[in-house]
């Protein structure tokens, strides 16, 4: 039998292996620890001040910029742990599912268009802290039954629309699921292997197509999808070679489902009613096989392209980039780190939530996006914060805040003005939103836009209300801290001043120069 002293020494073994995590095993160590080694002596930024990390980390998981109120009280702080308690407080704020919403669905579908079901989906999704392989296998499933999750059915009803003449476009579905779920983008393969990535094949693109090729578009009130029974395989010819093929439904990188038979009129376990616009179950259905065998967690595109995703989100670029096009030889800027955070992914059980928190808690997110004197901008790196695109949602958002403005805008009387914002700053139809892009259009509607020039006159309680009521030298600390979250330097406090003093007889205009200045300038479109 075990001595006393011999079972405390097995009891203290077993509290060790059961331990929780330390801080050292904690996943934003680990990111660090991984980018430091494959930087080794290159020179990196530092951390960045109080007031850079704040305006990036409202942005990144609330969606818009700090109040001032907000800035002033996080500057002031003294607390060694408050960046961490500021993580988890925009985390658990409404402002992150709404933030989510916004990039999920500027993620999947690609400014293609607005649906209130499919909003209230995401936005539900994300409240709840969903994991992202249920959201995934709802998006993919469209089941139309199930009032909570209904509106999923959007991700296919627009690619299922008809546009005048036209025919549906399935091969474009068929690409959409390849690059937003899988990371590749199969386009070039529709036809023939592709010619330039050797491990997307023909096959890939055809047995994917298989799941969509009987889908349809149902008229109802909501999205509705339904599916004609698929009878066989598609049949599919090279281009390049004029040998026929066929193949059943077939996600990339697994096995080809067979296509079972049936007698006519046992197609379905409940048939189609036109009447009560309910489209049937399906026996055998493709769509329900995708979306149980897609969002696995033993199908590595899968796991990988979200992780990725995530990563672009936070730290500006992917460490597969582009995005859609993960492949032997487009291989990740940080293999192992990337496959690190697949792993911990899938044991935090798809916790979307989890992985932004660790990410923003690296150091590697919170570097400056000051380059090191004498280095050049190397983005696959990360040896500096990398500077990001800002939505449209989010510049909405983060002018509404600078402007103080909105308190009392939502939801719906900030709808129309987002859909002015879209058309203003949002990218092309059906592409991703991944470069900073000024454009023309964009300039002239913040010159011009009158709801926005009517931000930058006195209103009750908005920021030239309260700006009119200061002395010229205090003007600066409150406008800068209010737009640019941040404190102004000696020069432009004093640029702030004299500008006041020659339009004294304009001070009210003067102000709102001032503040359309600052909501100009790179430095408040731009998320550094």
């Amino acid at each position: 039998m075990a001595t006393a002293a011999g079972k405390l020494w097995i009891c203290c073994v077993v509290c060790l292996l059961a331990r929780p995590a330390m801080a050292a095993d904690r996943l934003h160590t680990r990111i660090d620890a991984l980018i430091a080694s494959a930087n080794g002596t290159k020179p990196t930024s530092a951390r960045t001040d109080d007031a850079e990390f704040l305006r990036r980390v409202y942005l990144d998981l609330a969606g818009r910029i700090p109040s001032g109120a907000e800035a002033r009280s996080f500057l002031e702080d003294r607390t060694a742990d408050k960046r961490e308690k500021l993580i988890d407080q925009l985390l658990s704020s409404p402002d992150y599912s709404r933030r989510m919403q916004d990039a999920f669905h500027v993620m999947l579908m690609e400014r293609m268009g607005d649906n209130a079901d499919w909003a209230a989906f995401l936005r539900k999704s994300f409240e709840n802290n969903k994991p992202w392989n249920q959201l995934a296998r709802e998006i993919l499933a469209a089941a139309p039954k199930d009032e909570a999750t209904r509106g999923a059915a959007f991700f296919y009803a627009k690619r299922l629309e008809n546009y005048g003449q036209n025919p549906v476009d399935y091969p474009a579905l068929t690409r959409d699921v390849g690059r937003l779920f899988l990371g590749m983008d199969l386009k070039c393969a529709q036809c023939h292997d592709h010619l330039f990535i050797k491990t997307y094949k023909q096959q890939d693109f055809q047995g994917l197509s298989a799941f969509f090729q009987n889908t349809f578009l149902q008229d109802a009130k909501f999205p509705t999808i339904g599916e004609k029974p698929l009878t066989q395989k598609v049949a599919y010819m090279s281009v390049m070679r004029k040998d026929p093929k066929t193949v059943g439904p077939r996600i990339p990188g697994m096995n080809e489902i067979d296509v079972p038979t049936f007698k006519k009129g046992e197609e379905y376990t409940k048939a189609p009613d036109p009447k009560a616009m309910f489209p049937g179950v399906l026996r055998f259905s493709p769509l329900a096989l995708l979306a149980e065998q897609l969002p696995t967690a033993d199908n590595a595109l899968f796991t990988r392209n979200i992780v990725n995703r995530l990563w672009f989100l936070m730290m500006g670029r992917g460490l597969v980039h582009p995005l859609d096009l993960h492949h032997r030889d487009n291989p990740p800027s940080h293999p192992e780190l990337l496959d690190l955070l697949a792993r911990e992914f899938v044991a935090h059980q798809f916790d979307v939530k989890w992985l932004l928190r660790e990410l923003a808690l690296s150091e590697t997110y919170q570097r400056s996006s000051i380059l090191p004197k004498g280095e050049k901008p190397t983005p696959e790196s990360y040896r500096t914060a990398n500077e990001k695109r800002i939505s449209a949602d989010q510049l909405l958002w983060a002018i509404l805040e600078a402007t103080g403005e909105r308190a009392g805008k939502e939801p719906a009387a900030t709808e129309a003005l987002r859909q002015k914002f879209v058309r203003a700053f949002a990218g092309p139809r059906r592409e991703p939103e991944d470069e900073i892009s000024p454009s023309l259009k964009a300039a002239l509607f913040v010159l011009n836009d009158d709801t926005v020039l009517t931000w930058l006159t006195a209103q009750p309680g908005n920021l030239i209300e309260r700006l009119s009521k200061l002395e010229d030298d205090k003007v600066g600390d409150e406008l800068y801290l209010s737009v640019l979250t941040r404190q102004p330097t000696v020069q432009e406090r004093q640029e702030v001043v004299e500008y006041l003093k020659k339009k004294s007889d304009r001070r009210a205009v003067a102000l709102g120069h001032l503040t359309w200045a600052l909501l100009a300038s790179t430095e408040f479109c731009v998320n550094h």
